[in-house]
């Protein structure tokens, strides 16, 4: 296939509202937007990006997206466990991250939180997914006006993730990783990546 043909394809492609003309947007709204995760290392570095979103849109943070991965030790979570003082100052300084301390030490107490959970329920993954019984929700939404921004699930969610220690896991925040973590599939019904979805998580593949 030619970089032409490539192109015409990616532009015919129908995609949520939200999806912008920008490629790294476009990129993550194909291949990563909703689908099914059950890897703890990814799960770790989107509670992050998702945290650091808060009060800025995601298209900042996906363009930071490598400045955190090379910031947090490519989102090992038993290095940024062990992140002191001296390292949230460097954080402080590091141009290619949002250089807020909340979220920087949120970062750092999430790392902790996360090992206690995966210590107690043998995975990050095993304990995220049972708030929406191991299986993701397929929702039929025809327009984003209609998507939920938090639901009983996410608010859930937030309230045992408080409740262990971590921090910017609002119901908002949790329903957005919800999204972005494949446990629903919030692609709009005309959306090219909805049926893909729909396919994706069939009992075989769950």
């Amino acid at each position: 296939m030619t970089q032409q043909s490539t192109r015409q394809e990616t532009t015919s492609k129908k995609r949520c509202h939200w999806c912008t003309n920008d490629e790294l947007y476009i990129r993550y709204h194909d291949e990563e937007w909703g689908v099914p995760c059950h890897d703890d290392q990814t799960l770790f570095e989107f509670l992050i990006l998702e945290g650091a979103q808060a009060g800025l849109n995601w298209l900042a943070i996906l363009k930071r997206r490598e400045g955190y991965r090379n910031a947090l030790a490519g989102f090992d979570v038993q290095k940024v466990a062990r992140f002191d003082e001296a390292d949230v100052e460097r954080l402080l300084n590091d141009k290619g991250i949002i250089r807020n301390r909340l979220k920087i030490n949120s970062a750092i107490t999430n790392a902790r939180a996360f090992i206690k959970v995966q210590q107690e329920f043998g995975s990050f993954d095993a304990y995220i997914w049972q708030f929406v019984n191991h299986h993701p929700i397929i929702n039929h939404w025809q327009t984003m006006d209609e998507v939920p921004v938090t639901t009983p699930e996410s608010d859930a969610m937030s309230k045992d993730l408080k409740k262990r220690g971590f921090k910017y896991v609002g119901s908002t925040i949790c329903y957005a990783y919800m999204q972005a973590m494949g446990m629903v599939n919030d692609h709009i019904t005309s959306c090219t990546s909805y049926k893909i979805g729909v396919e994706r998580v069939s009992p075989e593949a769950c």
